[in-house]
């Protein structure tokens, strides 16, 4: 199943198959967005934090039902399904998304990790791309996100190779962001997450909206169009005022913007 906790301004989306390595099955696939649009609904949330439950990530999709969740009714086609529906409506939530990478992170386990916006991996982590173990094509969404993140060459040699990289090696390609100690993994990551609810939601949402435009290589007129829009949300924001406030004052801002207006 998938499920959520909140503490605070931090939800953690879970990932609970347990028996399977937190293997993802044809509903748990389905379950993302829903999910995901009532965490963005919900105003108390500022920062998601995507886990498995136990010691591992994701072993990825549940191989005995591949075929069903692969497979999209709507068109026909075969590339991606119901893993796709699941990493885009990850990687177009509004708000911070942190992965916390404990033990195994394979196969669409990495999708949903590398659809989040940072990945803290723990000392365990051990991360696989294995689309060539088993002969199918990885979804195309996932493919281009890989390459985005570690660039054509690391892409070729993950995806071709289907090996194992443990955490610091992980980092080095570009997968994890920071590898942790294992014995506090989940109290960082936990601190982590606090420390950018902390910081100006106006900031982090209109900055995840424009990276993620110049990541997708949209058209320069509509990422000038994103630009002004968030530049106009900004002149209507009290953020900007509290955090300069705070700054002179050398006190905390407690920043008030929490979605955009239109």
């Amino acid at each position: 199943m998938l499920r959520t906790e909140q503490h605070g301004p931090v939800a953690t989306l879970v990932m609970d198959n347990p028996g399977m390595r937190n293997a993802i099955t044809a509903d748990m696939w389905q379950q993302f967005a829903d999910l995901l649009a009532q965490l963005e609904a919900d105003d108390t949330v500022k920062v998601v934090v995507v886990r498995g439950a136990g010691g591992h990530f994701s072993a990825g999709a549940d191989i005995a039902s591949l075929q069903q969740i692969l497979h999209d009714p709507a068109t026909g086609q075969r590339d991606g399904g119901d893993i796709t529906v699941a990493e885009d409506a990850l990687a177009r939530f509004r708000k911070p998304t942190v992965g916390a990478v404990d033990g195994y992170c394979v196969g669409g386990g990495w999708q949903i990790a590398g659809a989040c916006d940072i990945r803290l991996a723990s000392e365990n982590a051990i991360f696989g791309i294995t689309p060539a173990k088993i002969g199918i094509v990885y979804p195309l969404s996932g493919i281009r996100r890989l390459v985005q993140l570690v660039g054509p060459a690391a892409a070729k040699y993950l995806l071709f190779s289907g090996d194992f990289v443990n955490a610091v090696e992980a980092q080095r390609l570009g997968l994890a962001m920071q590898v942790l100690p294992a014995d506090s993994f989940w109290d960082d990551v936990h601190a982590f997450a606090l420390h950018l609810a902390g910081r100006s939601q106006f900031s982090l949402q209109s900055q995840k909206d424009l990276v993620n435009a110049i990541s997708d290589r949209v058209p320069e007129a509509d990422l000038a169009e994103r630009n002004a829009y968030w530049q106009r949300e900004m002149a209507a924001s009290a953020d900007p005022r509290i955090g300069i406030a705070a700054f002179l004052a050398k006190e905390t801002p407690q920043f008030t913007w929490l979605r955009p207006s239109e």
